[in-house]
């Protein structure tokens, strides 16, 4: 099984740690997209930082994260699970697995990342700042760069099992499964007086939380159908339509 994340928004940066080595990442077969992204970012960095913020859509008041993407090469890195922050990061809580879970989720868990493509928990980077959306100059899109590489990556990390895809619409561009792969996505819908809907924040808790459960209850399903009885004994209303999965929520 393959568990693709988003990636968050906010990151936390590390305050020490080696600097970036594209080497030591997983995936290297990404290796060589991976440099062009993060040269065109540390290029647009070192220009115009007023530029450099409009490009990468943060305000006149945020020029910190101009002057962060332009250290990238030197900056301090630390594991991925402590970098990426947020609403499913903090339900997931890595740090806090059982150590056979970590285990699984070292093996088992990439997040889909605009500058490093797929990323494991374990790999070493740096905090940045670059949306999924991102057009750099010189490059164009990013997610026009992971399209052309990202989806061998990603089935050869997955081999026969079920890849379950988690992620953002903004992500989910950057590589499309084929219809040869054994696929469930996952929805979480929020209901409240009969009325259900997506919320963002019941969105990404919740998906935070099922990956954690699958983890430590080590339960490995090969389809979407196998996916929905695992969530369903670890007490999760779900409905299958298809390869979707619906998770329906009452509560946090």
């Amino acid at each position: 099984m393959l568990i693709l994340l988003p990636p968050s928004e906010g990151k936390a940066a590390p305050r020490r740690g080696k600097a970036l080595d594209l080497a030591t990442l997983d995936f290297p077969t990404l290796t060589a997209a991976r440099e062009r992204v993060l040269d065109a970012l540390v290029e647009l960095c070192e220009g115009d930082p007023d530029v450099a913020a409009k490009t990468l859509g943060v305000g006149g008041t945020q020029l910190d994260l101009v002057e962060l993407d332009r250290g990238l090469r030197a900056n301090p890195t630390a594991r991925a699970d402590r970098v990426y922050t947020g609403v499913l990061y903090d339900a997931l809580d890595v740090a806090t697995l059982s150590a056979a879970a970590r285990r699984r989720a070292t093996r088992r868990l990439a997040v889909t990342s605009s500058l490093f493509g797929l990323v494991r928990p374990s790999d070493r980077i740096p905090a940045y700042r670059l949306s999924g959306d991102a057009t750099l100059p010189g490059l164009g899109p990013v997610a026009g760069v992971w399209r052309e590489c990202l989806g061998d990556a990603a089935v050869e990390a997955l081999g026969r099992g079920l890849l379950v895809d988690l992620r953002s619409s903004t992500y989910a561009a950057f590589w499309r499964p084929g219809p040869d792969l054994k696929v469930a996505t996952v929805r979480v819908l929020h209901e409240h007086q009969g009325q259900r809907k997506v919320v963002s924040h019941f969105n990404k808790a919740t998906k935070g939380r099922i990956v954690r459960a699958l983890l430590e209850d080590g339960a490995d399903p090969r389809t979407p159908v196998r996916l929905a009885e695992a969530l369903r004994d670890l007490g999760w209303v779900v409905e299958v339509d298809g390869t979707r999965l619906d998770v329906v929520v009452s509560e946090l």
